[in-house]
């Protein structure tokens, strides 16, 4: 059976992709950082559409973590056919009060870990010889900056072209990489955790609500079919339409 592994997915779209790929029919590993109990629903979940579950534990906060989890969940699980990089953090302190510690935390959590968790996952493809996906869970902030997220900035900006590289390298062994960058989505890192994001209005955002974790697996999901075995390289926003605000504020302007 294929395998996936999910890293961050104890809740909200790493949560949500591991069961959408689980009923695409795939074992899934799953991984935590602080929520033990989340990622022990996750695999519970992934159980009750029939698929296996294994759980790890694991702190990308030292990205040389991420190789090791990633080897053991694979052999747990008997193969790696797919990674979703979901794992990540971020901070809210502008740039002229940012302590070097925060910014290399979080660059050593959103990108080199997320590096290393690539490449160890790309090199078990490799020698596996029978293609894979990764997917790379980013940020609409890949692509548009936010004021007081320098590092998630700066570290989503560039897991969005290392995505680039790694595609342009894996190609040839039938490995596509991409990239997936949601807007506002209902999970815990936004303070939405169990909310409609129907029932929330979002004026500035012409979809006006946040989307749900649903919608972004179900992106996911398609990215690791067969169906989409030709894209490869790709950021694919999903934001409600948040960045076409701009076209706004021009015809706004005096």
């Amino acid at each position: 059976m294929p395998v996936a592994i999910v890293t961050g997915s104890d809740s909200g779209i790493g949560r949500a992709t591991a069961v959408a790929l689980a009923r695409d029919g795939y074992d899934v590993g799953v991984t935590w950082h602080s929520d033990e109990a989340g990622a022990a629903g996750t695999a519970d979940e992934v159980r009750g559409v029939g698929r296996r579950a294994e759980v790890r534990r694991l702190d990308l906060g030292s990205a040389e973590n991420g190789p090791p989890v990633v080897d053991e969940l694979a052999d747990a699980l008997g193969g790696l056919d797919v990674l979703v990089n979901n794992a990540g953090t971020g901070d809210d302190t502008p740039v002229l009060e940012l302590d070097l510690d925060t910014w290399r935390h979080i660059l050593e959590t959103d990108l080199t870990g997320a590096f290393l968790c690539a490449q160890a996952a790309a090199r078990r493809m490799v020698a596996a010889g029978g293609g894979g996906r990764i997917v790379n869970v980013t940020s609409v902030h890949e692509h548009i900056p936010k004021a007081g997220a320098a590092p998630y900035c700066a570290s989503k900006g560039g897991l969005g072209l290392l995505t680039k590289v790694m595609a342009l390298e894996l190609a040839r062994h039938g490995i596509t990489v991409n990239s997936v960058a949601p807007g506002e989505i209902s999970t815990p890192m936004t303070g939405q955790e169990d909310v409609d994001p129907h029932t929330e209005d979002r004026p500035g955002i012409p979809a006006h609500r946040p989307g749900h974790a649903h919608e972004i697996a179900a992106l996911v999901a398609f990215i690791c079919r067969d169906e989409a075995a030709y894209l490869t390289g790709e950021s694919i926003v999903m934001d409600g339409g948040l960045q076409l605000m701009a076209a706004q504020q021009e015809r706004a302007a005096p």
